[in-house]
């Protein structure tokens, strides 16, 4: 599997005008030989922790209908992130799409970014999400997911190889992107694969330095502050010769975890 993150700045609350650079870059990663496409997180508007009003749509809207349509005229995998409809407050939601052009699977972001109030203008998701794309077996995570470990966990019980991680990380804490991803990659004997946007928006300033980390925690990819697409081929049976030769896990005590009490020594 040739994975291609592009590494693009948002067109600000335009969605239409995105789409049409989309498109270019879908059709250039098929040129390039990829078989799957991810774009950052809210691409098509910019992410917005305090907008759920403006381009909310639902799954049948104009967003996801064109990146169907797009996955099916350049035979590709896409993976693209919106504002989804949903009651009482919308979902930033990401939806992986084959190369026929079906939903492949969707995933709502379980942990909204509190700091600048995406909880409050967002519903979270409820649900992992895992689907299989020639024999690699990929989960999805978005942005602020990357700091709570149990859910990599979830996915990597779920016989997870490759994470995909839409994201809008700023600037000013691009060490912790860095960070988790190369530790989630190592803890879990995974791939994760963290799409960042590159750019000013209203919200805030993103350098890109988009990251892919193998299941040993090496970084085998890494972007510059500028908008390109990269790739990287994803070996599945890699990650699972790493967790057969490096069996950690099996040495995992759950049911002690969860029997320990502290210690008192007073």
């Amino acid at each position: 599997m040739i994975l291609c993150i592009a590494q693009i700045s948002p067109c600000w609350q335009n969605p239409e005008q995105t789409l049409d650079l989309i498109k270019l870059k879908v059709a250039e990663a098929k040129r390039y030989g990829a078989s799957f496409i991810a774009f950052p997180e809210q691409i098509f508007t910019g992410w917005d922790p305090m907008d759920g009003d403006t381009f909310v749509q639902s799954e049948e809207g104009g967003i996801v209908s064109a990146l169907r349509k797009y996955a099916y005229e350049s035979s590709i995998g896409i993976l693209g992130s919106y504002r989804e409809s949903h009651h009482p407050r919308p979902r930033n939601t990401t939806v992986a799409i084959g190369p026929d052009g079906c939903i492949l699977a969707r995933y709502s972001k379980l942990h909204l970014f509190s700091p600048g109030g995406e909880n409050v203008a967002y519903d979270p998701g409820e649900h992992i999400s895992v689907f299989s794309y020639l024999g690699c077996q990929c989960g999805i995570a978005i942005c602020y997911d990357l700091r709570f470990a149990d859910l990599f966990r979830l996915y990597r019980d779920a016989g997870v190889h490759l994470m995909l991680v839409p994201s809008a990380w700023p600037a000013a804490r691009m060490h912790h992107f860095q960070l988790f991803i190369t530790a989630r990659a190592a803890e879990f004997q995974m791939y994760v694969a963290g799409i960042n946007t590159v750019g000013v928006t209203p919200v805030d300033h993103y350098s890109g330095g988009s990251v892919i980390a193998g299941p040993d925690g090496t970084i085998v990819c890494q972007g510059s502050d500028q908008q390109e697409l990269l790739y990287t081929e994803i070996n599945p049976e890699y990650a699972e010769n790493v967790r057969s030769g490096f069996p950690v896990h099996r040495d995992r005590k759950d049911a002690l975890y969860r029997s320990m009490k502290p210690c008192s020594h007073g």
